[in-house]
């Protein structure tokens, strides 16, 4: 469900303070907790370091990902294949080609 037209986009407001400190282009990991804050145009070109449970998954900032949550790009989840000992085999067959 998406945020009130009304109240505007969330943004963290701890995040733009680091952002300020900050040049354009410099690429120090800014660390953040907030993966719901939106990302801003001002964002553009910053490394964020997002948790994501665990560790901090770095995400450099390009002009496509504006509009959408820091989150989206640092994943909870790690994929376990599917599949026993034939899907083993497979792969070990591809590797070997």
């Amino acid at each position: 469900m998406s945020r009130s037209l009304k109240k505007g986009p969330y943004i963290d407001a701890r995040l733009l303070k680091k952002i300020g400190k900050l040049k354009q282009g410099d690429k120090t990991m800014i660390k953040t907790w907030s993966r719901e804050a939106i990302i801003t145009p001002e964002m553009v070109g910053f490394v964020f370091g997002v948790h994501n449970g665990r560790d901090f998954i770095e995400v450099n900032v390009v002009e496509n990902m504006v509009g959408h949550k820091l989150g989206e790009f640092s994943l909870t989840r790690k994929f376990v294949s599917h599949g026993g000992r034939m899907a083993k085999e497979q792969a070990k067959d591809a590797v070997e080609k």
